[in-house]
């Protein structure tokens, strides 16, 4: 390890750079990571059911709850989740694609069937156990599918797991004091409406605050 370590620091720079981003490249595609920002960038930006942060996060929860509690119940002890929730958000961002085609390795199928697909290799190359965690993530994520859209849209009833409302006021807090203008940006003072402070002059008057410590202030040539 230590004569590894040595043949590492002794590259030039560039060919160390790129040797260490490949390697975290490497990694990032081999545990999934990289799955799991893609799917998240195809719920957030092009799906219209999470049209705010906040349903995308409840989603996220709710699924992810949802695994840990059938583990819990089912007495398997996985000890990492990750590859339930690739799973759960292939199957997610697939089921609004029906009639498009996706590349699975290098076979062209129906959209809809990759999160099977995925499950499939899995039972095939790794094990049954890391398709049975998959499931989880099937399941969790058809749950919610189930219960958010399919039953209000054919089932004539109401959206049983609605988005909670603090989540609203949870997300929403950290963008409440910037707000983008056309000419700068202003910050908000917290519990109140007026903007602290701002690319522009301050309220009160055309001078700035530090200037008011100064007196009454005379003009040139007055008395």
């Amino acid at each position: 390890m230590g004569d590894l370590m040595d043949s590492y620091w002794r590259l030039p720079p560039v060919s160390r750079n790129i040797a260490t981003a490949v390697f975290v490249s490497s990694i990032c595609v081999y545990s999934g990571i990289v799955s799991v920002f893609t799917y998240l960038s195809q719920i957030e930006l092009g799906n219209p059911r999470f049209p705010r942060r906040e349903d995308m996060i409840w989603y996220l929860v709710f699924v992810s709850t949802t695994i840990i509690a059938i583990d819990y119940f089912a007495g398997f002890g996985f000890g990492s989740y990750l590859q339930a929730l690739i799973l759960a958000l292939a199957y997610t961002c697939t089921q609004d694609q029906r009639g498009a085609k996706a590349n699975f390795f290098f076979v062209t199928i129906p959209a809809q069937l990759v999160p099977y697909s995925m499950m499939l290799v899995s039972l095939i190359a790794i094990g049954p156990h890391i398709a049975i965690l998959q499931l989880f993530g099937l399941f969790a994520a058809h749950l919610y599918d189930f219960l958010t859209r399919l039953w209000p849209e054919f089932g004539g009833g109401r959206n049983l797991a609605p988005t909670p409302g603090f989540f609203s006021r949870i997300v929403a807090a950290p963008f409440q004091r910037v707000e983008d203008r056309g000419f700068g940006t202003v910050i908000r003072n917290a519990g109140s409406g007026t903007s602290g402070s701002s690319t522009g002059a301050s309220s009160g008057g055309p001078l700035p605050d530090a200037w008011k410590t100064r007196g009454k202030g005379n003009r040139l040539g007055g008395d």
